[in-house]
């Protein structure tokens, strides 16, 4: 139990994990299990890393990027038009002032704001109202072949209609998309190897879900004031995300055993070297399947002095574009109908972690009852919780 909770305090840089270690290597090789340990232990005391893909293209992430900057700066009318409200949101557009952050009155997530130092606190969300930006969800699951509780979360895909868009949108979504989910799905393994579990274990749990390619769209033009809080402090609801380089800084998270805010900096590829560096969080499907074992990550997005000067260089050095901070986000979910409930065996790791953290002096709060229900239960009262669904 003891590489799972050091007793100093870890370090501020998120461990880098090499996908094409696992992928390229045999199963049992000595590589690849200490690769897949690594990934768990990351998960376990961060609850984020970093993860090395070289089948990544940045350039797929550019394209992916310029097109949603371009669907963004397009008038509020013309986005209207690809709102789903009466599906929760969970396909198509979500616009600015919609969804609420979670924390602003959940008394567990503010209980946690509140056990940490003043100075690493996020920005006050107390007074926040719904988060400023706006959310596009492109539905990237596997249809399942069964009949499933919880349609209106396997919505049909909207395609803008907007001239100039929609030819190249579903090319652009797919190619992106399809890159995360392969890079996110391949952690997926690696995580179950390292924590001692068949290497399928979650992928198959996840094989039907209502995996989501998830922008997130800020205009700085309008909400680009220092300290001004783009989405609220919060965790993510579903198993894993994995995001790719935002062109705009202000992304902050706390990893679990340190107690302190991060700002989140993706590395580039080296000279010479192919593919990308992509953050992986941890989700509350995660945690919940693993009784703790994992905690999903508290992140924000605010506005801050690095924001401010890219923002001023990106005006110098590229006056057409929008000012528009778009998150290169992927939600993967465990499939809806699947039965969550905790491991046995991860349930018991994460009640001998949580007692060595209570011997450390790290106080984790109330200990959480993980309740058996299905996916789509889960994701459904989440989605109260932020305003997204009546």
């Amino acid at each position: 139990m003891a590489e799972l909770v050091p007793a100093e305090e870890p370090s501020m840089d998120l461990p880098i994990i090499d996908l094409d270690i696992y992928r390229s290597n045999a199963s049992s090789s000595p590589t690849v299990q200490e690769e897949c340990a690594r990934a768990a232990r990351a998960l376990i005391t961060y609850g984020a890393l970093v993860l090395h893909d070289s089948r990544v293209s940045e350039s797929d992430n550019e394209a992916f990027l310029d097109l949603l900057e371009d669907y963004f700066a397009l008038p509020a009318e013309t986005l209207k038009r690809d709102e789903r409200p009466e599906l929760g949101y969970q396909v198509g557009v979500t616009l600015e002032n919609t969804e609420k952050p979670k924390c602003a009155v959940d008394e567990p997530c503010l209980r946690v704001i509140e056990r940490l130092a003043p100075a690493e606190r996020p920005l006050d969300i107390s007074g926040h109202q719904p988060d400023p930006k706006c959310r596009f969800f492109w539905r990237m699951g596997e249809p399942a072949p069964y009949a499933t509780q919880f349609p209106g979360l396997n919505a049909e895909n909207v395609i803008p209609e907007a001239p100039g868009i929609r030819e190249r949108w579903t090319s652009v979504m797919e190619t992106w998309g399809k890159s995360m989910k392969s890079a996110v799905s391949g952690l997926a393994e690696m995580a179950a190897v390292g924590m001692g579990l068949p290497a399928e274990t979650f992928t198959d749990a996840g094989r039907y879900g209502p995996h989501l390619l998830a922008p997130t769209a800020s205009n700085l033009k309008k909400y680009g004031t220092k300290d001004t809080i783009l989405a609220g402090f919060h965790t993510d609801l579903n198993f894993l995300t994995i995001h790719g380089r935002s062109r705009y800084p202000g992304l902050h998270i706390w990893a679990r055993n340190t107690g302190r805010r991060i700002a989140v900096s993706i590395p580039r590829p080296g000279p010479g070297q192919n593919g990308s560096y992509l953050l992986v969080q941890a989700g509350k499907q995660l945690e919940h399947l693993t009784g703790g074992l994992v905690k999903a990550g508290y992140h924000e997005v605010v506005v801050n002095d690095a924001t401010l000067k890219t923002v001023e260089a990106r005006r110098r050095d590229f006056p057409d574009r929008p000012l528009v901070r778009i998150s290169s986000t992927f939600f993967w979910h465990l499939s809806s109908d699947y039965d969550l409930a905790p491991i046995p065996a991860l349930a018991e790791q994460a009640k001998a972690v949580r007692v060595a953290n209570f011997d450390l002096g790290r106080d984790e709060g109330d200990e959480v009852e993980y309740a058996p229900m299905k996916v789509g239960q889960q994701v459904q009262n989440e989605l109260k919780h932020i305003a997204l669904l009546a």
